[in-house]
């Protein structure tokens, strides 16, 4: 009998969260299995695809997706996409008279475009690349679903693509997000909006009320129509993960639309990511900075009051206006300037943070996901991760995390620091790609051993006992997932050159509500009422919102910090610093 799928509906909006949706997109397409004859894998796949049809008979597989962004922000991708391609189809066309065609010459396709292209025509797929067995899978396959997104998804397509991956270094080439995005999607997924440009200096969506004023007439209208189709055709829907850009305009787009979430489906689980690219010194001008920090804040704030819980993610260290030293991983070699690099990273985490809620088996739902972290209106979370979490080869689960015990291994992904007193209102730990691995230590019971995580007998245990050690009060759930993160072109090549190439070691995330977040978030607080908004960005409240509903707020963000202080020490502070914050 086939599993209870709770489906989810993902929407991103703004360009750098498509930028993540991308990545994490693509990972998951690299996972997904069409041989009959292999078992389901553990990852239940239908809980983010939908099963439908083109109008000639084709089976599709595509993202329960809506992705939005600005004007210009598409390049060579079709908002409608290419499932229903009718654009031969001249039948519509009944004038008689003489027609003057104008024509534009698209953008070029990078070099990966190409052979996606070619993939699909079948170029490429010379017959002496496989042996006769695949070639027959893949013929069946590809001959059943011309243009169709399964097309794509063949296991031969992914062998090909990663036999030429060393051609594809995409970082002079990947200006948008459609530059790397290697499946299709539905015809309802992408929403334009064209009253701001994603390129140049004019009409640009950079203020919290600009987004705001959007959720209103023909956008409203769209997003709302797209809801209710995905949403109706679910049986088991659990609810929304929201990716949304932080910094610019989208804040307050996205502010509205978890809003809207919150009020039409306030039963569902609404996870929302708020994303954050690094900002580079001299990227911005002063001004700029001062929109970005006011953005933060109050998307930060008005997102958590309309979700289940908001999770910053950004590889920045700090949100002040004086840009920090972007977060360094000891197995990685990234660019910070590039968000093709920047945002497979968090796309990685994002795949382990959000498995959980995605299993075939022992799956955790949204809300009760939701549930363990954000008690007692503590509704901004933050994330951790070791990216990667490599165990040697021949070592063991055990002998990995023993090499950590002064410290985890996770570095902040939220800006939030990891805590180091011990508290702790509530975490999840998550493990992805323990399969193959060994989870516990051969050492015999008589052995003296330097850590008791070598006399545990279960990989789960292991990893809880690890946890308990820095918080050993704190509500503390663990999951470990076997499969691990596929890395299939056109994932840039971050990994370090002794890590395996196609498929990633262990990758090991932390989802906690701790008092660490008071100083954070305070800090935060502090750092936006000190502005003299009126004199230094008077544009920004012209556009909205008014004066008394930002300063209500700013009282909210301290209230909310307030909710995190835990006062049997440590982060307690004195009456006069309350004082000085009223």
């Amino acid at each position: 009998m086939s599993k209870i799928c709770r489906e989810v509906i993902t929407l991103q909006l703004g360009h750098y969260s498509n930028f993540v949706g991308t990545h994490w997109w693509n990972l998951q397409d690299a996972s997904l299995s069409y041989d009959p004859d292999i078992p389901p894998g553990e990852i239940q796949s239908d809980v983010l695809f939908r099963e439908g049809q083109t109008l000639g008979g084709n089976i599709t597989y595509t993202p329960r997706l809506i992705a939005m962004d600005l004007k210009g922000s598409l390049q060579t991708l079709r908002q409608e996409g290419s499932l229903y391609d009718n654009s031969g189809d001249t039948s519509a066309i009944s004038w008689d008279g003489s027609m003057m065609v104008h024509e534009e010459n698209p953008p070029p396709k990078n070099v990966f475009l190409e052979d996606l292209d070619k993939l699909e025509r079948g170029d490429i797929l010379a017959e002496a690349d496989f042996s006769t067995s695949s070639r027959n899978h893949f013929k069946s396959a590809y001959g059943k679903r011309t243009h169709d997104a399964n097309s794509l998804k063949v296991e031969t397509v992914n062998n090909q693509l990663a036999r030429v991956q060393t051609k594809y270094r995409l970082e002079g080439s990947v200006k948008v997000w459609s530059d790397f995005l290697r499946i299709h999607l539905h015809p309802r997924t992408i929403s334009v909006i064209h009253r701001y440009n994603h390129d140049g200096e004019a009409d640009r969506l950079e203020a919290f009320g600009q987004g705001e004023a959007l959720l209103g007439g023909s956008v409203l209208e769209e997003l709302d129509d797209k809801l209710h189709f995905f949403v109706e055709e679910c049986d088991y829907f659990q609810g929304f993960q929201v990716l949304c850009d932080l910094a610019d305009g989208f804040a307050g787009l996205g502010s509205k639309v978890t809003e809207m979430l919150q009020d039409a489906y306030g039963g569902r689980g609404i996870l929302t990511y708020g994303t954050v690219p690094i900002t580079h010194r001299n990227s911005q001008t002063p001004i700029k900075d001062v929109y970005h920090l006011l953005n933060c804040a109050l998307g930060m704030i008005h997102m958590a009051n309309h979700s289940s819980f908001l999770c910053p993610l950004t590889l920045q260290s700090g949100f002040g206006l004086r840009p920090t030293s972007p977060v360094s991983f000891p197995h990685l070699n990234y660019d910070p300037s590039l968000w093709y690099h920047s945002s497979s990273v968090l796309s990685l985490a994002l795949d382990t943070l959000t498995a959980p809620y995605r299993l075939r088996n022992n799956s955790i739902p949204m809300w009760q996901l939701a549930d363990s972290l954000a008690s007692s209106g503590r509704k901004v979370v933050t994330a951790y991760g070791a990216i990667p979490f490599p165990i040697l080869p021949g070592s063991s689960l055990p002998e990995a995390l023993s090499a950590h015990a002064d410290s985890p291994p996770w570095k902040p992904l939220s800006t939030c620091a990891v805590a180091d007193d011990g508290r702790c209102y509530g975490q999840f730990v998550t493990l992805k790609g323990s399969g193959g691995q060994k989870l516990t230590s051969s050492v015999s019971m008589e052995t003296e051993t330097p850590s008791p995580l070598y006399n545990l007998h279960s990989g789960e245990d292991v990893l809880a006992s690890y946890v308990r050690s820095f918080n050993p009060a704190a509500p503390l759930a663990v999951q470990l997932v076997s499969s691990p993160c596929k890395l299939t072109p056109p994932f840039p090549q971050i990994f370090n050159p002794s890590l395996p190439d196609q498929v990633t070691p262990p990758i090991l995330t932390s989802l906690q509500s701790a008092p660490t977040m008071d100083p954070w978030l305070s800090e935060l607080h502090r750092s936006v009422s000190a502005l003299d908004i009126r004199r230094l960005a008077p544009s920004f409240l012209s556009q909205g919102p008014e004066m008394e509903d930002y300063s209500e707020a700013l009282e909210q963000l301290r209230q909310l910090a307030r909710k995190y202080r835990d006062d049997s020490g440590g982060t307690a502070r004195s009456s006069s610093e309350e004082d000085d914050e009223d």
